[in-house]
């Protein structure tokens, strides 16, 4: 007599002993020939099996990535580790930055730290699915970086979820969430709508807690509340604050850097 296996992990009926005549009367529940060798068992139940429907789905590990901050956070330096990291494994990566971002030079991404990297330039306008498509055909990629992405527009965002979700790259993107009046760049605020995953590169204030904004100082040495939002170097007219003081600052308060 088989012994009692009792119920399964799942709350199932007990498992049925394969072994001696107990097999046929298997097979025939199961709607298979009662009768023949084992390799004939086998064969007709691989063609009675169907592939679960999920089985020839491959895992899909790209996405598309903001990571976000104020001024002077490390946001490059994090952006030039992370390549580093992939291409001390073998890996290649593409770096682009803002073409009109020239402080380091043309078509490079630099570090306050003093690290830097070569790196392609996006410029407005231009079509980065058609780009990146391009160079893809050149050369296998691990994954793309894009340092400067607040001056990404928001359709060169949705191209650049079209190379996730199509060309299967991941895409990691770096730039400042909010401009000196507490105002999202448009790519930022596309990026924030799009992203499948946000990181948050922290600073911190004066004061100690966590930097979220930031204010641009005038000459006087206190906060401007106009002006152009795009603002090529003059990092040191940029002082990152919590919210509280930077409330504070708007509103006339001298400015701790």
């Amino acid at each position: 007599m088989a012994k009692d296996q009792g119920p399964s992990p799942l709350g199932q009926r007990p498992i049925p002993d394969l072994a001696g005549p107990n097999i046929s009367k298997f097979l025939c529940d199961m709607g298979l020939p009662c009768h023949g060798s084992a390799s004939g068992f086998t064969a007709s139940l691989k063609s009675r099996l169907k592939p679960c429907p999920w089985a020839a789905i491959e895992p899909d590990m790209a996405k598309l990535y903001f990571n976000y901050s104020t001024m002077n956070a490390g946001k490059s330096t994090v952006l030039l580790q992370a390549s580093h990291n992939y291409r001390e494994r073998g890996m290649q990566t593409y770096l682009m930055t803002a073409q009109f971002d020239n402080r380091a030079g043309e078509g490079c991404i630099a570090s306050r730290i003093g690290i830097s990297d070569k790196a392609d330039t996006f410029a407005p306008g231009e079509d980065l699915y058609v780009k990146l498509s391009c160079r893809l055909l050149e050369q296998k990629v691990a994954c793309i970086f894009i340092d400067e992405a607040q001056f990404l527009e928001k359709d060169q965002v949705w191209q650049l979820a079209r190379v996730v979700d199509d060309l299967k790259v991941p895409v990691m993107c770096y730039g400042l969430r909010v401009d000196f009046r507490g105002e999202l760049f448009p790519g930022s605020a596309a990026l924030l709508a799009l992203a499948d995953e946000m990181r948050e590169v922290r600073t911190i204030c004066h004061c100690g807690k966590k930097a979220t904004m930031v204010v641009r100082m005038g000459s006087d040495g206190k906060a401007l509340h106009e002006g152009a939002q795009v603002q090529i170097g003059g990092n040191e007219t940029y002082v990152s604050l919590c919210r509280r003081h930077w409330r504070a600052a708007m509103n006339g308060e001298p400015i701790v850097g």
